[in-house]
């Protein structure tokens, strides 16, 4: 059975996931599981909550981030996160998310952004430090406790829903 994604090698980037068909807005990627609760961020962790961490099992944590991502974060019952098209997917295009979707702080990453998106960012960054366009572009793909954290950062500022 075709679950519509494969491990495969990039040209610069290591190890990605590439679709084996075509995906539509708002279809479900890629389901996502927790393996294991984690103390602490750190560059394999994914946020959960606002001081929960935890590492993804299956082909999640082998999704690269792109600053013009084709797919967005949605929890799913379990807390994991299930990566959603946020645009159409065609056969054999990279799945990609912005790790700002699912990360308040992301301060792992020193070098240069490597996804070739002429949004580049230049830097992976997390959802704190990104520009509040993107923010709104993002709406209904990211993970609801980042908007929470928002909140309380900036009271009485608006934020994205």
């Amino acid at each position: 059975m075709d679950d519509g994604f494969e491990l495969r090698m990039t040209d610069n980037r290591g190890e990605g996931v590439f679709s084996t068909r075509s995906f539509q807005l708002g279809e479900m990627v890629l389901m996502g599981r927790i393996d294991r609760e984690l103390d602490h961020n750190h560059p394999h962790a994914s946020q959960i909550g606002e001081g929960r961490f935890v590492l993804h099992g299956g082909l999640i944590p082998k999704v690269n981030h792109s600053c013009e991502s084709n797919c967005g974060i949605r929890p799913n019952a379990s807390g994991a996160h299930d990566l959603v098209a946020r645009k159409p997917i065609t056969l054999g295009e990279e799945i990609t998310f912005d790790y700002a979707m699912r990360n308040y702080s992301v301060e792992y990453f020193p070098d240069h952004c490597r996804c070739g998106s002429c949004q580049c960012r230049d830097h992976i960054t997390g959802w704190k430090d990104l520009p509040a366009q993107r923010k709104v572009d993002y709406r209904g793909f990211v993970a609801p406790y980042l908007i929470s954290i928002d909140k309380k950062a900036a009271p009485g500022v608006a934020v994205v829903k």
